[in-house]
Parts: C-alpha cells; sequence; structure tokens
C-alpha cells in the first residue's frame, strides 16, 4: 500500500488525514490497517516513531464510523502519551458531531471526568488507574467496548500494570476486536498476549532492539563529579532542542535550576508535578518557548516532540530497554538526530546491560562513537586525572600538583598494591627510619606483655595467695576489663559460679542474688509456711 487511498476508507476520514498531510502510510501502517479493517487482532511491534498510533487510530475510527453502537477503549502507560493519543484521534475525527472522546487520566479532577463520562463518548482513551476507578465507582460502562488498544504494552507491564489490566478486562465484551502494540516484544508480551488476542496476526517492523540508524550517538566516560562542566560545554557547542534524562525526580528540578543559572532556558518534567503543570511544560516545549528538557523516564516512551535534535543521557536509564526508548526521542519520522551518553564508573553494570540488549561487543560499539576525557591515556584508561606534572629539583626531578593520591609512587620503587604493607621513605626526626605498626585484626588472639600467647578464653591467675584485690584487676595494679565468657569470683578470691545459693543473713543477707530479686527474710519464710 503506498496511498491511503487504496484502504478503501470513508470520505470524512480520509479528508481528515488529507488535512494532516497523510498522503502515504508508514510501513508499520501499511501492514497493519488492511489487517484491522478485516476484524483481525493484531500484535504488532515497531521502533519508535515509526507511526503506530496511526496504525491503530485510523482503522478504530473506521470500524466505529461503520457501526454507530461500538464504543473503543485505548490504554496508555502514561499521561503524556495518552494526551498525545488523544490529539491524534481528534485530528482524525475531524468534525464527527456523533464522535465523542472522553479523556481519563490520573491527576485530573474527577467532576470534569464524570461529566464527559454522562455524555456516553465512542472513544476513551486513559491510563489503567483512574479507568479502574471510574470502573469501581459503576460511572463508567465498557459492555459496548468492542474495540480494545493496549498501547505501549511493555511500558505498562514495566510500571506494574498487570493486575489493573486484567481488572479492566473482567468489564470488556468476550467478542471484541484488540490491537496491541509495542515497542519492544520480550516474552511478557507474548504471554500476555495469549490472554487477550484471539489468533493474532503479528506485524514486526524492522529490529526492535536497535536505536534508529539517523541517531549519531557518542558515549562519554566520565565520573560524576565531572558531568554537569562537560554537559555545559557540550550544549554550548550543539544547537537546536534539547532533551536530558535524570534519573529522579529531585534531579530534574535540580539539573533545569542549575542550566537556568549557566544562562539556558530550561525546565522540569517529572511525575510529581500537576497535571496542569505538566501540560503547561509540554505546552510550552513543543512550542519551543525554552531550549532544554530535563525529564525522568517519563518521558521516555511516546514524547512526540519533531524539533528535539539532541538527546543527552546524563543518567542511564534503571532498564536496559528504556535506552531505545529514550533514543526515538530524537530522529522522529526519519529526520536526524543525536545523542550523547555520560557513563560514569557506578554505571559499568547498566552499560553492560544496554551493550548486550543492542549486541554490541564491549570492544566493539556497533558503529557509534567513542570519546574519552584526556587523562592516562588509551583505549580502556578513560578516566581524568585531576592535576598536573611539572618539573621540580626532586628525586625524580618532577612533582604532581592536583588532587592528592595515596597510591602515588614517587620514589622509584615497585607500584605499591593496596594488600602490601606501608612503607615510608622519610626518615623521622631522630635520623631513624619509621615502623608501621600493624592494624590488629578482629580474628587475631592478644598477646601479653611478655610475649607468650595468650587466648581470650584464658581464665585470670592469681601470684600466689589470693591478695583480696577486686575482681577483675590486673597482676600489674592496672584493672582488667571483664570478658563475657568469664566466670564471677567472690572478693576473696574463691571461686563462685553461676548457679550458687545466695549465702545466710550473716553473709549478705538482703543483697540481690544474680537474678537480680531480693532474698527473702526469715519472718516472710514463716509466714509463708503458715
Amino acid at each position: 500500500m503506498t496511498d491511503f487511498n487504496e484502504f478503501g476508507l470513508s470520505e470524512p476520514l480520509m479528508n481528515s488525514l488529507n488535512t494532516m498531510g497523510f498522503t502515504a502510510p508508514t510501513p508499520i501502517q501499511a501492514a497493519a490497517i488492511p489487517m484491522a479493517l478485516n476484524g483481525r487482532d493484531i500484535l504488532g511491534s515497531a521502533q519508535t516513531g515509526t507511526g503506530k498510533t496511526g496504525a491503530f487510530s485510523i482503522p478504530m475510527i473506521e470500524m466505529l464510523l461503520r457501526d454507530e453502537t461500538k464504543t473503543a477503549l485505548v490504554l496508555t502507560p502514561t499521561r503524556e502519551l495518552a494526551k498525545q493519543v488523544l490529539d491524534a484521534i481528534k485530528s482524525m475525527i475531524g468534525n464527527q458531531q456523533n464522535m465523542k472522546t472522553a479523556f481519563i487520566i490520573g491527576g485530573e479532577p474527577y467532576g470534569k471526568q464524570f461529566a464527559m463520562l454522562k455524555k456516553r463518548p465512542r472513544i476513551i482513551v486513559g491510563t489503567p488507574g483512574r479507568i479502574n476507578d471510574h470502573l469501581d465507582k459503576k460511572m463508567m460502562d465498557l459492555s459496548n467496548a468492542s474495540f480494545l488498544v493496549l498501547d505501549e504494552t511493555d511500558r505498562m507491564l514495566d510500571m506494574g500494570f498487570g493486575v489493573q489490566l486484567e481488572r479492566i478486562k473482567k468489564h470488556l465484551p468476550a467478542e471484541r476486536q484488540t490491537l496491541l502494540f509495542s515497542a519492544t516484544m520480550p516474552q511478557e508480551i507474548v504471554q500476555i498476549a495469549k490472554k487477550y488476542l484471539t489468533n493474532p496476526e503479528r506485524i514486526s517492523m524492522g529490529e526492535t532492539n536497535i536505536v534508529a540508524p539517523k541517531i549519531k550517538t557518542e558515549v562519554m566516560r566520565i565520573r560524576h563529579e565531572l558531568k554537569h562542566d562537560e554537559m555545559v560545554k557540550q550544549l554550548h557547542e550543539r544547537d537546536g532542542t534539547v532533551i536530558i534524562f535524570v534519573k529522579t525526580k529531585y534531579g530534574t528540578e535540580k539539573m533545569a535550576k542549575r542550566l537556568r543559572e549557566d544562562g539556558f532556558t530550561a525546565d522540569a518534567l517529572h511525575g510529581d508535578l500537576r497535571q496542569r503543570k505538566r501540560d503547561a511544560v509540554m505546552r510550552a516545549y513543543r512550542e519551543k518557548k525554552f531550549r532544554i528538557l530535563c525529564a525522568t523516564d517519563i518521558a521516555a516512551r511516546g514524547l512526540d516532540v519533531p524539533h528535539i535534535e539532541h538527546v543527552i543521557n546524563h543518567d542511564l536509564p534503571q532498564v536496559a530497554e528504556d535506552y531505545i526508548h529514550r533514543m526515538g526521542r530524537t530522529a522522529r519520522a526519519g529526520a536526524d538526530g543525536s545523542a550523547l551518553c555520560f557513563i560514569s564508573p557506578a554505571d559499568n553494570r547498566k552499560w553492560a546491560e544496554i551493550e548486550k540488549l543492542l549486541g554490541i561487543k564491549s570492544n566493539d560499539n556497533g558503529g557509534q562513537k567513542r570519546s574519552y576525557n584526556k587523562g592516562k591515556g588509551g583505549k580502556g584508561k578513560p578516566f581524568e586525572k585531576k592535576g598536573r606534572w611539572k618539573k621540580t629539583g626532586g628525586p625524580d626531578g618532577r612533582s604532581f600538583e592536583g588532587k592528592k593520591r595515596d597510591d602515588r609512587n614517587t620514589s622509584g620503587d615497585k607500584k605499591k598494591s593496596w594488600g602490601d604493607k606501608p612503607r615510608s621513605n622519610k626518615s623521622s626526626e631522630g635520623g631513624e627510619n619509621k615502623t608501621w605498626v600493624k592494624k590488629k585484626q578482629w580474628g587475631d588472639k592478644p598477646r601479653s606483655e611478655g610475649g607468650q600467647k595468650k587466648s581470650w578464653n584464658d581464665k585470670p591467675r592469681s601470684e600466689g595467695k589470693p591478695s583480696g584485690k577486686k575482681f577483675g584487676e590486673a597482676k600489674s595494679g592496672g584493672f582488667k576489663k571483664k570478658q563475657w565468657g568469664d566466670k564471677p569470683r567472690s572478693e576473696g578470691g574463691q571461686k563462685k559460679t553461676w548457679g550458687d545459693k545466695p549465702k545466710s543473713k550473716s553473709q549478705g543477707q538482703g543483697k540481690p542474688n544474680f537474678k537480680g530479686k531480693p532474698k527473702p527474710t526469715q519472718n516472710r519464710k514463716r509466714r509463708d509456711a503458715a
């Protein structure tokens, strides 16, 4: 199919597509639309930015135009993606008055959504959590929803919406058409497809675990504390709109503030923002009112801003698959784009997982450019030293200015490893070489002052007859620390065990025994006997 006219679409829909500038379908649209128009369930996967929204929206609208009794439900993982899908659907509907829509997402007032649902919308677009809320309140009826779309299903599963989808499924009719689309196709998607789809048509366009070929990717290994300064340098060298991915919500706010202090126009986008604020930020970003968007992975999926030219991974994603989706925010609809990834030593494991997903060997970046800071030099030694060497009159003719390094060797001796005992190449004031005392380990057994080996369980000994010293007093006049395993002794030197019974009144009546209870008096004994 090379033209939308070949699909046999209704005239109102064709007029809307022409107005939107849709002339030729993308590969995923050319493969999916005819199958969907024939009533087939579809399991589709393709790279981001290839037109998946049109691949399910066009046949959905056409089927609703053919049968006015049917309704449709579209589920997305995030609010931003739901808003984009709804905007695209509204543009395709055009002036069709009988095709009302409802936007059901979290963060919006319930009253406004109740009003939309009372108008009996034909198309409901929303997120699983808020859809379930309305189903529990009996404010939504899905008994006529004969058309179900699951968009970015892999992301919904990653966000823990599997249980929510199961609850929604119970309210849907058994006889329905389901279109499931995903940017990646892990085994979990195949399993869930068996629950929701009936004899689906499998459509896959290209590899889903590769970055778009028109994205020029640069990888820079750098210490974490140097990332910001290097990023500022890179932003000065690049032109165009930029999106920077940060790991935490607080990190996005902090980075946007620092960039504004550095003279850039920037704002933050994350899940803690109210929906009105999130909409305002995205509206301003699309209108190019600021250049840099600092975002969490909430913007990694489905964010369609055609003028994004650069993607910067300040922090690597927690899930390797999200790397592909981050890259997909640029080079949309066949345009060119670039990406920069900062990799600190703490990111090595995450980067290894990404390379495994992309099928890139550690010594081969698959055509991607590697860039390292100046430092020890050569591949495999990417981290930069702080400071510089200068010529002096020292023993080796030079010294190092900069950050002090405890493991730096300037004496010409063999390089010291961490396990070696420390040595000193300096002399003490008296001329004697300084020696180091070995640090006592937990497992070392203590020794006495005379050099005789003493174990921890040795019992204290006296020098002869009992001297009347208090328990625990050392032989040399000090006081020995009592160990938990030592047995108590009496003051006269006679050994006393824990199980000894308390002695008579003349030997300490009323003193607490070892259990902490006072000894009963003789009168109390007589009273108890009576």
